[in-house]
């Protein structure tokens, strides 16, 4: 009875210490209108369920209608204030790095990594962003990555049974070619085995950033881990082959290859190739599914595509 007694007292006294601290900051702040939630939780399992519907704006109507254009939540572990008002939102964009400063909730950027491109700022975001701007639209990777493109798409339509869930498949295709472009690993069991441990990574993104409190960002957690690992293992042996003169024209090679102007550390290249593995995981294999139904629908528009696609090949 003891010992039930004290499991109460420990749980409800921080619930009671959270309300009232919060409740004073809310006076000491001008915060716009709205609820806060639970403790800790907020309305992130709300948001959650709600965009597990056909219909996710529920969610954000609700509270529009209850408290207006401008609102606070508590949403994914942070304090969160929504604006569908399109002249705030244009205020804040135009000022943005002004007045306002991009950041992202604990759940996203804990997984991302502290050396994340998402999560830089200052001369060092300049530099990486310049490094994979030049890289991007180098020769290298616009003479490859066609040619990379048309042969996993041919390989993989080789293998395909009778049907498949093209979503599924569209996001397998983004993510081996993204290895392909970034560390030049073909697809195999290595990369098949990185993808899974990504998919939970990226689970963990829309998820209350407590491991004791969320089993979603706790399997998150120990996937980055994994993922980092395995990342960590690849860079290593690379920068050994680096030092000893063999070069690869991927992004892990550039990468190494600026330690020319300062360098990044083990650390901060797999912090950047986590964010760059993540980065078009979901739009790019989107983009590609919608494409497919949407030509699928249009027979005169798949017709035009092949025509054009015929007329880009470059003469046997």
């Amino acid at each position: 009875m003891a010992v039930s007694a004290c499991l109460v007292f420990f749980i409800v006294l921080p619930a009671i210490v959270f309300f009232v601290h919060r409740s004073s900051r809310c006076r000491r702040l001008r915060l716009p209108p709205g609820s806060l939630g639970l403790p800790f939780v907020g309305e992130t399992l709300q948001l959650i369920s709600a965009y597990k519907t056909e219909n996710p704006e529920p969610f954000i109507d609700e509270r529009v209608g209850r408290f207006g254009s401008l609102f606070k939540t508590h949403i994914f572990g942070e304090p969160t204030v929504f604006s569908v008002d399109p002249e705030t939102n244009r205020f804040i964009l135009q000022n943005e790095g002004k007045l306002f400063e991009c950041s992202y909730p604990g759940s996203i950027s804990n997984l991302l990594g502290k050396h994340s491109l998402l999560l830089m700022k200052g001369n060092l975001h300049k530099k990486m962003h310049s490094l994979t701007m030049s890289f991007a639209n180098s020769s290298i990777i616009k003479d490859h990555l066609l040619v990379d493109i048309d042969r996993l798409i041919r390989l993989k339509l080789d293998s395909w049974p009778d049907r498949v869930l093209l979503m599924e498949e569209a996001k397998k295709i983004t993510f081996e070619l993204t290895v392909k472009q970034l560390m030049s690993f073909d697809p195999c069991e290595w990369t098949e085995s990185l993808r899974r441990e990504y998919v939970l990574v990226i689970e963990g993104f829309f998820s209350v950033p407590l491991p004791i409190l969320s089993p979603t960002y706790r399997r998150a957690i120990k996937a980055r881990t994994k993922v980092a690992e395995a990342l960590s293992l690849v860079v290593k042996q690379r920068r050994i082959e680096s030092e000893s003169g063999e070069k690869r024209k991927d992004m892990l090679g550039a990468l190494l290859a600026s330690d020319d102007h300062g360098g990044f550390s083990d650390e901060e290249i797999v912090d950047f190739l986590v964010a760059l593995l993540v980065a078009g995981y979901e739009t790019t294999s989107t983009t590609m599914t919608l494409a497919v139904k949407f030509l699928t629908e249009t027979p005169l528009a798949l017709a035009q595509v092949k025509v054009s696609t015929v007329e880009s090949r470059p003469p046997l």
